[in-house]
């Protein structure tokens, strides 16, 4: 069997209708073989998906549309999408396709093209008003909030699955519950928080980078008030894949999972990167419907597939685990992140060793909080209670 993987697209690129302060991908066109980044062509469309299929062991094969903003690409590009993944797809199988979108150009005849094509849609928001106004503007520094929020309910009322991505800065860590329940208000059944680690040549943190103990307090903050009144209702992406990791299972989140780079991206000139956070000349595996020399010297087509499974990557992907520091491995806690994501590992253990996860503090503090308290979850869980009874049992022994 194929292992499974992820293409995350950028159909345009790092080209963005908004300027959040925070941004780590605005400046990735400088890597684009194009002097001007534009829309994907849909002759590398085509290529991207029939070769993403080919790599996969179906019956479901997976498409993230992402950016900069990908619905800069219009809609006409993702009807192409659809007709090409039903044109490539073998009888029987099918495509899963999300949107990771601000949410700034959805409009009615988006979400009803959404939900008749069944894509699911990650819309980023910061939660509190404040929080998101201040972070997220638009291209010309216009606060966003309010319209976003217009357009979530467009996407509620035509019945398009949302998931909310939504991100721990120095800002939002001084609000946990705000933006936790503006969250709620907008309807989310399905949240991930995201930290914001910004390092910067000189060594020091950007001022939107939340801390480690600041990070820590906040998950804690949502996770108390979670088990108090939303178990059953709604779920945390950090929460879920911990209690998988503690039932005996294993993280599928690959800043989680013991190794990663199974999540490959292709921008819009065709090139193909190890990962989203690993957007540079370094780690280009190499370009779509491009050749390379073969060892007796004639041209080689080199395939998705092969990127994905070549030595390159898997050595990326292995990192996560052969790399880690003396402290990780004598952690109580490694088979619940295992290091962390490799893109974060720039603290100091505390032996002294070079390559720490910089938030592992605040998930150590986390952990260590929620591990009496998620364990007592599934204890009753499996005695048959249902969330309501499971919260007041809780409620009742203090937590």
């Amino acid at each position: 069997m194929k292992e499974p993987f992820v293409v995350m697209a950028k159909p345009v690129g790092s080209r963005c209708n908004m300027k959040c302060h925070y941004c780590y991908y605005l400046d990735k066109g400088q890597y684009s073989t194009h002097e001007k980044q534009a829309r994907m062509s849909f002759s590398l469309a085509e290529r991207l998906i029939q070769e993403t299929i080919e790599a996969s062991s179906g019956p479901v094969v997976s498409f993230v549309w992402h950016g900069g903003e990908p619905t800069i690409a219009g809609m006409d590009f993702y009807k192409k999408v659809v007709e090409l993944e039903k044109k490539h797809l073998p009888e029987g199988w099918a495509a899963w396709n999300n949107l990771q979108t601000n949410g700034l150009l959805i409009n009615d005849a988006w979400a009803k093209f959404l939900k008749e094509n069944r894509f699911d849609v990650g819309l980023s928001m910061d939660g509190a008003k404040w929080v998101h106004d201040k972070n997220r503007p638009d291209a010309g520094g216009n606060p966003t909030y309010n319209k976003i929020c217009r357009n979530a309910e467009k996407l509620r009322k035509a019945g398009v699955h949302v998931d909310f991505l939504c991100t721990v800065s120095s800002d939002s860590a001084e609000d946990p519950l705000g933006v936790y329940q503006g969250l709620k208000n907008l309807g989310a059944e399905w949240m991930q928080f995201i930290p914001i680690v910004v390092w910067k040549e000189d060594g020091s943190f950007a001022k939107e980078s939340v801390t480690p103990e600041k990070y820590g307090d906040f998950l804690i903050a949502i996770f108390d008030e979670w088990v108090r009144k939303d178990l059953g209702k709604l779920d945390v992406q950090l929460f879920a894949e911990t209690a998988k990791v503690w039932a005996g299972g294993e993280a599928s989140l690959c800043w989680m999972a013991p190794t990663c780079g199974r999540a490959l991206i292709a921008e819009e000139d065709g090139g193909i990167y190890s990962c989203d956070h690993f957007v540079d000349y370094e780690h280009r595996l190499g370009t779509l419907g491009s050749s390379v020399p073969g060892p007796d010297g004639t041209s080689v087509y080199k395939t998705l597939e092969d990127m994905l499974e070549s030595d390159e990557q898997k050595a990326f992907g292995n990192y996560k685990r052969d790399g880690l520091t003396k402290e990780c491995k004598e952690c109580k806690y490694l088979s619940c992140c295992n290091g962390g994501c490799p893109k974060d590992r720039i603290g100091l253990s505390k032996d002294g060793e070079e390559g720490q996860y910089y938030l592992c503090a605040g998930l150590k503090k986390f952990f260590a909080h929620a591990d009496p308290i998620m364990h007592e979850i599934m204890k009753l869980s499996t005695e048959g209670k249902n969330p309501n009874e499971i919260m007041q049992k809780l409620a009742e022994s203090g937590h």
